[in-house]
């Protein structure tokens, strides 16, 4: 895409902006790697003197005609809406190539002919902005996860119908944990398309009327969201989700929350307390992490935090995630390469490949 259509606009979609201050064109600063820029700024990745395809999976959006059917607000305190332009621009300058799109589900307590409705204006709008820029951008689905049997039915139309790869949900639905029985009909659905689930967290929104997460710090989302999504990745596992649906592939945002920094004390309550952990799932939590279904963003902040989920999880399951336009992540490219003892390949698998094979790019 040419830097003479960053003016474009993108009819029926909002981008959240900040004001971001990674540097266009800098060199990578190890494993072989550098990044180029054209000289209309757009910076190209490059590894091992081969030009890579990097593929952000965690980039935020919205659709202003589907938050209107139960009157979301579109802005919140400190938020800026700007529009495709900056974001092309920031991409350009950052050295993503792709963005997988996803939205935040604020629709979970919305009631069924809302909800089906907003689902409706929320994946048509998605489809129709991807095909516009198919070369920069994909979208995970919504769904209406407060009713899985219309879920299901929203993925299956979504996925045969309008070409999404993947399907977005929130870390719970309305204080609900995903590893209700009440929800298999939509994991069954997931596993059945082979889509990709990205699971972004809302936050532990039943710790707040307590207060404990009051106070300095913005703890709701600096604990908070990575709390959630480490909650709902155990019951997944603790109540046998991940073995009655083995197919299902879901990559966690913000590096899997805490899980994958302290997963053997999962491993170790079974022989700690072995009769309060209820039936045991047929593998150690930790190898649920080191195996084939969980996937995690690179939103890790260090080299050797970075280092250490890829010692966890495996150098096939973490994938490159910006948070944009959320500035965690302002130099997403230099994050993966200066991460401590990688190949060039693995360098390459964070950065796009993993990521384009699980959405079929």
């Amino acid at each position: 895409m040419g830097i003479s259509e960053h003016s474009h606009t993108a009819p029926g979609l909002a981008f959240v902006g900040c004001e971001l201050t990674a540097s266009a064109g800098a060199s990578a600063s190890s494993g072989g790697g550098s990044g180029h820029a054209h000289a209309h700024g757009r910076r190209e990745v490059v590894v091992s003197g081969k030009r890579v395809k990097t593929v952000d999976v965690h980039a935020h959006c919205v659709v202003p005609d589907a938050a209107k059917i139960i009157n979301h607000p579109l802005e919140a305190p400190g938020l800026l809406w700007e529009n495709i332009g900056d974001r092309l621009a920031q991409m350009d300058r950052s050295g993503v190539d792709v963005e997988a799109l996803s939205i935040n589900p604020f629709w979970y307590r919305a009631d069924r002919d809302h909800a089906a409705e907003l689902i409706r204006v929320n994946n048509e709008t998605l489809t129709q902005f991807c095909a516009s820029h198919p070369d920069r951008f994909v979208a995970f689905a919504t769904a209406s996860l407060q009713f899985p049997d219309l879920a299901a039915q929203q993925v299956e139309h979504a996925v045969k119908n309008l070409g999404f790869r993947g399907v977005g949900v929130a870390g719970s639905c309305a204080g609900e944990d995903l590893a209700n029985p009440k929800f298999h009909p939509f994991w069954q659905k997931c596993e059945e398309l082979g889509v990709l689930v990205f699971m972004h967290p809302l936050g532990t929104r039943e710790l707040e009327p307590s207060g404990r997460l009051a106070g300095n710090g913005l703890l709701t989302n600096t604990i908070g969201n990575p709390l959630e999504t480490t909650i709902a990745l155990s019951h997944l596992i603790f109540e046998g989700t991940l073995d009655r649906f083995p197919g299902l592939k879901i990559c966690a945002a913000h590096g899997g929350g805490f899980l994958p920094s302290y997963a053997n004390r999962s491993d170790a309550v079974i022989t700690t307390f072995p009769n309060r952990v209820g039936p045991l799932p047929k593998k150690r939590p930790t190898e649920y992490i080191r195996g084939g279904q969980l996937y995690f963003d690179s939103i890790m902040f260090t080299g050797e935090g970075m280092r250490h989920l890829i010692a966890e999880a495996g150098i096939d399951h973490v994938v490159l995630g910006t948070d944009y336009p959320f500035p965690w992540n302002t130099a997403p490219v230099d994050h993966i390469m200066d991460i401590p003892g990688l190949s060039d390949e693995d360098r390459v698998k964070i950065l796009g490949a993993t990521a384009a094979k699980l959405l079929g790019l």
